[in-house]
């Protein structure tokens, strides 16, 4: 209640069956077609592949960077969007997941809320039941939620922010069947035992948001664990989540049992105050961890316009072929040059580095790549416009040097970053 109150656990047994069902047959179905990949990750310049394989779905033309890996979403079914799966089950559990989004949605916020209105154990009691009202009612009770506030006694203002926290706009999926892994670590401080992902923060999340972590674990697959278990440890065949509090081994961790299709929250600061790992069990499991992904910087939307932003340097002469520059003004080139190595480096060689496998799923990406491929060749005629511009007599000396710094700035930059792809 002290140090872990912003953990919130719930059993199986308060997710509608259907829901549940619907789940467990969309993780089986992508594992069936071969959608789950292990990562080529970076920590510290050396490149990782990481034992857990994953899986990113959620909002059209969202990404999701973490460890100098983007990424990109295999979009769930989206009104206004044209998405077409290869083959119908991909379809169903990509559908399956975003009714358990907006399930796990409405859990957050009921439990933000209730954390915020009530301070007494009396109220909590209270919202324990009310929040175990089957799906249905949840769903009808989320339009009603924001049309009358008065009754939670949550101001108008904060339920936009609780909403902004909740709303999850992508789900990165996990997979792992530890049999059939040669080494895992072993959690270093309170001996909990094999870890399947080591003590981390979760990144490149909006600020105090909510995460969402729903956990299916295989357990008819493997004979239960040995009675003879560690009184003082844990059952070593069930897969646990561990907390603790961040750069703290005074206060004892947590460890806490995850059975088929329980679930939990980890709520407002609580990703940011405290670290997480997941201890491995026997059998193989799937999670699905939904989280409200900073997209400031990592949607198509934001990326198109920083190439528009970019083109606009770009003069075409009346016979529509002989290309000119604008502006040479210092400021004006730097900011091209830019967006031309985000453009390059943050997503064509993070697509198309692990990109092909998207196509098992969805060849929905293929179109925006290839038009971005279109401005960055258009953003390299613009690098060599300012090369050959700053080679000619008429500029003025001042000028010339601070752009010629620019641009040797930027394709340093973009040499060394291309040495470094390439090895990768």
């Amino acid at each position: 209640k002290t140090k872990y109150s912003k953990l919130i656990f719930r059993k199986s047994d308060a997710v509608p069956e259907e829901l549940h069902q619907m789940v467990q047959e969309g993780f089986l179905a992508l594992q069936k077609h071969n959608c789950f990949f292990q990562d080529l990750v970076r920590i510290k310049g050396k490149d990782f592949v990481t034992p857990v394989s994953r899986i990113l779905i959620g909002n059209p033309g969202c990404t999701y960077k973490y460890l100098n890996t983007r990424l990109f979403t295999v979009p769930w079914p989206t009104k206004g969007y044209d998405i077409k799966y290869c083959s119908p089950q991909i379809h169903d559990a990509c559908k399956a997941l975003i009714k358990l989004n907006d399930y796990l949605h409405i859990e957050a916020v009921t439990a933000l809320q209730g954390q915020n209105s009530f301070e007494t154990e009396e109220m909590k009691d209270a919202t324990v039941i009310d929040r175990e009202q089957n799906f249905a009612t949840s769903l009808t009770k989320k339009e009603s939620v924001s049309k009358d506030q008065s009754s939670c006694g949550v101001p108008e203002d904060d339920y936009v922010n609780l909403k902004n926290r909740t709303s999850y706009n992508v789900t990165l999926l996990n997979y792992m069947d530890p049999l059939q892994m040669l080494y895992l670590k072993q959690e270093p401080y309170f001996g909990m035992g094999s870890m399947a992902v080591s003590w981390h923060h979760d990144e490149n999340l909006v600020e105090r948001s909510t995460v969402a972590v729903y956990s299916y674990s295989c357990e008819g697959s493997i004979t239960k664990g040995s009675d003879e278990q560690n009184v003082k440890g844990r059952d070593p065949a069930v897969w646990h989540v561990g907390l603790k509090v961040a750069w703290d081994i005074e206060t004892p961790g947590l460890a806490i049992p995850l059975h088929q299709g329980d679930f939990y929250l980890m709520l407002d600061d609580l990703n940011a105050t405290h670290q997480h790992c997941v201890l491995a069990g026997y059998s193989p499991r799937f999670s699905s961890t939904h989280r409200v992904a900073d997209c400031s910087r990592g949607t198509l939307e934001y990326i198109f316009g920083q190439c528009e932003l970019a083109l606009q340097n770009l003069q075409t002469g009346s016979d529509s072929t002989a290309l000119s520059l604008k502006s040479l003004e210092p400021a004006v080139v730097k900011q091209v040059e830019e967006i031309h190595n985000e453009v390059e480096f943050e997503w064509l060689r993070q697509f198309w580095f692990q990109g092909k496998r998207y196509l098992k799923c969805t060849d929905w990406w293929l179109k925006p790549m290839a038009k971005l491929e279109e401005f960055w060749r258009k953003m390299e005629i613009m690098t060599s416009l300012v090369i050959s511009e700053v080679g000619k007599k008429e500029l003025i000396e001042k000028q010339r040097k601070k752009t010629i710094s620019i641009i040797l700035l930027a394709l340093t930059e973009r040499q060394k970053l291309r040495k470094e792809w390439a090895t990768r």
